[in-house]
């Protein structure tokens, strides 16, 4: 039995598969391949990757899916021209946006773009009030209308947001109901069926933007699904979901905007599976991919989830929110084709462009002239030229040297200083990341250990962890594809979210109870549709809280239980903690409840993982070969080169050292130490003078 998994990133398309043995759901020796993206059909990376590596998709019993194509289509602005139809009054909710700016005192600062221009945004009368009573009944006596202007326009997809539909949602039922059945070939989203939340700009922004891919991703997954037929694959696919679990997906191709974040979520999961594994529960994860850098915390085993997410926001600009569960994550253009480049100042930047996979960094010798921080790491001697790409690419060292020797006469400095620069910056921009999942949210870097993978996260991984401290570095085995793997380890997985103001107060003890019950009610119907037992679903409740007056909330975990009088008063002890936390102080007032929040699991059966085989041979057996290799402010060093395929648990070694597999490098510095575990996984730790 084969269990298969595919990674869709922005440079490179990751593939990991084993087999299973039927009798002890002992998992065999993992497999991988890799191969570039193909942006227009991502579907043909996916079955490239297939091909290499000779896979019987028909032997599969599992296939699971994580794609950048909604993240891609909604950056890109490649989305499908799409209609807004919202309460009277309430046309320009996308334009007016929020007040706070962030570039505050650029008096030419423009709000974003809305997706839905406003010729493409129409009223309807009708009013339904935060209770949900209705208040004024629906009038859809103009919808022919409005459908037919958004035919004239060549509407694709229709966004239905009605004011306070998360607490009624009939209105918007009938909305859809009538679009329908007058146009049958239009895609429509609806708020309701996305979330049920409050702010009513957040939640019409995220109805826009799922319609708008929403054409685009069902289209994709079509055909993915389609080669996975012809291919003979009878099982149920899946797709990686932004909240850490996966969906099927027909689940998926009706809310698509729950894969925003498909690719990087998997790896963060992956950390935490990989922790459970062996022992460590306090996680930051680490993802250098060849466009992006993306980290994560994980707290006792648990990873952080986001229900505040933004897209595109900057320093100087609002973004746009996605109000949806998403697997807390900060990421940054920096991997390993991210663009060294020297502005008007003579400056020197590095990303957040990429020279993706085509033509790729200078040393790919496909005609690229842009230098990367991947060919700094070839100047610097840190990736074997002579075994570039494990050996499937040739490094172009003069194109190196010549784009290298341009970069630095602009500088005015040496080779040597030009390249260790670019590596010090993106370094830089990775431990300024760090900072913001950990020293920015109370958390301290020294309680945690580095997770690190993607194909540049072992080349960058040490630099970082020595800055904040961190004792330990893990490397995971094929820790280029570990997001793929972590698919593999993934549950299938549901949010419900409920806004319910509710005064932490002796009579909320009946509302908890009674709007969690029902809302477990209604989520094990949802999963019994497609016959997935009650038996194997496991229900997680959470509560976001706020102090009377407040904004924004702070979101709990709560126990499964019948609350009671007692219950009440530990909750708001538990969210003073968690403010505190995050906040620094805590206040001596009233707290409200604002919103449930029931997350349904079902679980996926799991293999268990192999370890590696001893076989006794001398560690000096896995050294390949020594080199010459500059580690920056600790100058250049006689090193020894691992192989990282050979390596057998037990083994120990000290830096400088590099260890090396076909797709991912290994640098280890002067006085760290770094010891094989069980499974092939590499722990790197600091001595006291290394530090």
């Amino acid at each position: 039995m084969l269990r298969v998994a595919s990674d869709v990133g922005g440079t490179f398309t990751d593939l990991v598969y084993f087999e299973v043995d039927k009798q002890s759901g002992q998992a065999g020796i993992i497999q991988t391949a890799k191969s570039d993206t193909t942006p227009n059909s991502y579907e043909i990376a996916v079955f490239d990757t297939i091909n290499k590596s000779k896979v019987d998709i028909a032997e599969s019993i599992f296939f699971a899916h994580g794609t950048t194509v909604i993240i891609n289509s909604i950056t890109e602005r490649k989305g499908v021209t799409t209609g807004l139809i919202t309460t009277k009054g309430f046309r320009d909710t996308l334009e007016i946006a929020r007040g706070d700016r962030p570039d505050f005192f650029n008096l030419r600062y423009k709000k974003p773009q809305p997706f839905v221009p406003r010729y493409l945004r129409a009223e309807i009368p009708g009013r339904i009030d935060f209770l949900g009573k209705e208040i004024q009944p629906l009038d859809l006596s103009n919808l022919n209308s409005i459908l037919n202007n958004f035919k004239k326009y060549k509407v694709q997809a229709i966004a239905v947001c009605l004011i306070h539909s998360y607490a009624n949602s009939l209105h918007e039922q009938k909305v859809v109901d009538y679009i329908k059945n007058y146009w049958p070939d239009v895609d429509v989203v609806s708020s309701h069926q996305i979330n049920r939340e409050w702010r009513e700009y957040e939640r019409s922004n995220t109805t826009v933007l799922c319609a708008y891919v929403k054409p685009i991703a069902r289209n994709y997954l079509d055909k993915l699904s389609k080669k996975l037929k012809e291919s003979n694959f009878s099982g149920n696919p899946y797709v990686m979901q932004s909240n850490g679990g996966i969906d099927t997906f027909e689940a998926t191709k009706i809310i698509p905007l729950t894969m925003i974040e498909s690719g990087p979520t998997s790896g963060v999961l992956g950390a935490a599976e990989l922790g459970k594994l062996i022992e460590e529960k306090n996680i930051i994860s680490l993802d250098v991919g060849g466009t992006t850098a993306k980290c994560s915390l994980i707290e006792n085993g648990n990873v952080k989830i986001n229900t505040n997410y933004w897209i595109e926001k900057t320093r100087l600009f609002a973004g746009y929110p996605v109000m949806l569960p998403v697997v807390d994550i900060v990421e940054l253009g920096n991997g390993g084709g991210s663009i060294a480049w020297v502005d008007d100042y003579n400056k020197l930047h590095v990303g957040p462009q990429s020279a993706g996979a085509d033509p790729g960094p200078v040393s790919y010798g496909k005609g690229g002239n842009l230098f990367t921080t991947t060919d700094a790491n070839l100047a610097t001697n840190r990736i074997n030229p002579n075994y570039f790409c494990g050996g499937e690419i040739k490094a172009d060292m003069n194109s190196v040297n010549k784009y290298l020797e341009v970069l630095a006469k602009n500088l005015n400095l040496s080779i040597e200083e030009t390249s260790r620069g670019i590596i010090r910056i993106a370094n830089n921009n990775m431990i300024n990341a760090l900072k913001l999942v950990s020293v920015n949210k109370g958390y301290d870097p020294r309680d945690f250990t580095l997770v690190a993978f993607g194909g540049g996260g072992g080349m960058h991984a040490v630099s970082l962890a020595k800055e904040l401290n961190i004792p330990k570095v893990i490397i995971p085995v094929n820790s280029s594809v570990f997001s793929a793997w972590g698919m593999l380890m993934s549950d299938l997985r549901r949010d419900f979210i409920l806004t319910r103001l509710t005064t932490m107060k002796e009579d909320a003890v009946e509302v908890l109870n009674e709007t969690f019950r029902n809302m477990e009610t209604e989520a094990i119907k949802n999963f019994e549709k497609e016959k997935i037992t009650k038996e194997s679903i496991t229900l997680k409740r959470f509560g976001s809280f706020r102090y009377l007056g407040q904004d924004h909330s702070v979101e709990i975990p709560l126990r499964n239980e019948n609350y009671n009088q007692s219950s009440i008063g530990e909750i708001i002890n538990d969210f003073h903690d968690q403010y505190e936390k995050e906040f620094t102080y805590r206040l001596d007032s009233q707290v409200d409840m604002i919103q449930f929040h029931l997350v349904v699991f079902a679980k996926i059966e799991k293999p268990k993982l192999q370890k590696r085989r001893k076989t006794g041979i001398n560690i000096e057996k896995t050294v390949k070969e020594q080199r010459k290799v500059d580690f920056d402010e600790q100058g250049i060093h006689d090193s020894k080169i691992y192989d990282f395929n050979i390596l057998e648990p037990d083994m120990e070694f000290s830096g400088p050292a590099i260890v090396e597999d076909p797709s991912t490098t290994v640098v280890i510095f002067p006085g760290q130490k770094c010891k094989v575990d069980d499974y092939a996984n590499l722990h790197i730790t600091f001595t006291n003078g290394d530090k």
